[in-house]
């Protein structure tokens, strides 16, 4: 079976020719809908400023079915509750350690879901902070301070939080960041122009380090 998943993961990923990214679609009621403008403004800026050519709209993907090894990066956001059932653990492992990668945008109210769900896909593994050297950081754009603060939670710093497997970096965790309200049209959350296009060039960078790793 794991055998099986890794070939359709590889035969998807080339026919999707890094073209393609998706929102997670999770169970336990929260709003994993959130942010509906966030993707596709990344996605237009992306192709504007980095050699990525990807498809305009993005696509919704759901763990209870194989689609999601179409996709080299997964996006997931929302407010509250998130709950990953046996089969979602087991599918979401198997797409991670065959190559593909999760960002994960702390938008407020996500965190204490978040942890213990990531927990049962990885329970050996501590989501660690990632050094500033690291090639996320380091793509089209440099960020030689880590993860930029975007939005207000707590009067904590941003960071950029992550799981590796083998080495990999398989799971970005934009912690007290919220990078994914920057990326929103300007007139939801009216956030001046350099925050946006710091929104924008991280998770461009985001796209980037998946495509390539």
């Amino acid at each position: 079976m794991r055998k099986l998943i890794i070939l359709l993961f590889l035969i998807f990923i080339h026919k999707a020719q890094c073209q393609q990214v998706a929102v997670l679609k999770y169970k336990g009621g929260g709003d994993w809908y959130a942010n509906p403008t966030a993707l596709p403004n990344l996605i237009k800026f992306a192709n504007s400023y980095t050699k990525c050519s990807i498809t305009k709209e993005p696509q919704t993907v759901s763990l209870n079915d194989n689609a999601i090894f179409t996709y080299p990066i997964v996006f997931m956001t929302g407010h509250g509750n998130v709950y990953f059932d046996d089969e979602d653990v087991e599918k979401l492992k198997n797409y991670l350690i065959s190559g593909g990668f999760l960002h994960i945008s702390d938008n407020y109210g996500l965190d204490k879901y978040i942890r213990k769900e990531l927990k049962k896909v990885f329970p050996l593994e501590q989501l660690t902070e990632i050094p500033v050297n690291h090639p996320i950081y380091n793509q089209t754009f440099r960020f030689p301070n880590g993860l930029p603060k975007i939005h207000e939670h707590d009067k904590k710093e941003p960071k950029g939080l992550g799981i590796f497997y083998k080495g990999r970096l398989v799971v970005f965790y934009d912690h007290e960041s919220d990078l994914s309200d920057g990326w929103e049209d300007q007139s939801i959350h009216n956030d001046p122009k350099e925050i946006r296009e710091k929104a924008l060039k991280m998770g461009s960078n985001i796209i980037e380090y998946a495509f390539t790793n």
